[in-house]
């Protein structure tokens, strides 16, 4: 299906009932993808951090959207600030307690769709052992053939959302130090080749 019509699915959702449709998996990109969070520090200046490592499960349908579910799996200690003391910190009991608790997780319990290229995703997120329904904002970049493989099929997304860390029982320095931590992730995603994804 041309990109136009992809997009087109989108709108027509949103007016439409549509009925069950089995999403198929489709596979992160890992080379174009980031996992990223910014925290204020005393109100000054802002810290960018992300993690290095993580991992997604995606069943997507271009033309049903709702039908999407999505879970990701964040490695906690691949923390990275380009400060090696805050990454020990940010580690440690006072934040992500990442011995304890290795991963951050999110798995996904319904996708709405607010206009022919965003949607909400609501879910569940879980950071050290602590579990709240989160929503957050998914916008479509861009869906289409690969300039390089016609054959690939290549969607790229943004998400964004807020957290209040609080909640999941981090609350050293707050509210000093950020409690509440914009979150954004990018990343290319294709259909599964194969025993890929």
């Amino acid at each position: 299906m041309r990109p136009i019509l992809r997009l087109a699915a989108f709108a027509l959702a949103l007016s439409t009932p549509l009925a069950p449709v089995a999403a198929e998996p489709w596979t992160i990109d890992r080379d174009h993808a980031y996992v990223s969070f910014r925290a204020s520090h005393l109100g000054f200046s802002d810290v960018l951090g992300l993690f290095r490592e993580f991992e997604a499960d995606i069943d997507f349908d271009p033309e049903a959207v709702e039908a999407t579910s999505v879970a990701f799996r964040i490695a906690a200690d691949s923390v990275e600030t380009f400060h090696d003391r805050r990454d020990d910190h940010l580690r440690s009991e006072d934040f992500l307690d990442a011995a304890n608790h290795p991963e951050i997780v999110f798995v996904s319990r319904e996708v709405r769709l607010t206009s022919a290229d965003t949607a909400e995703v609501v879910g569940d997120l879980t950071i050290r052992g602590v579990t709240h329904e989160e929503t957050f904002a998914v916008t479509l970049n861009r869906i289409g053939p690969s300039p390089f493989d016609r054959e690939l099929t290549i969607a790229g997304f943004r998400i964004e959302g807020e957290i209040d860390r609080r909640r999941y029982g981090s609350t050293f320095g707050a509210p000093a130090i950020g409690a509440l931590v914009p979150i954004v992730m990018e990343f290319e995603a294709s259909p599964a080749r194969g025993g890929d994804g």
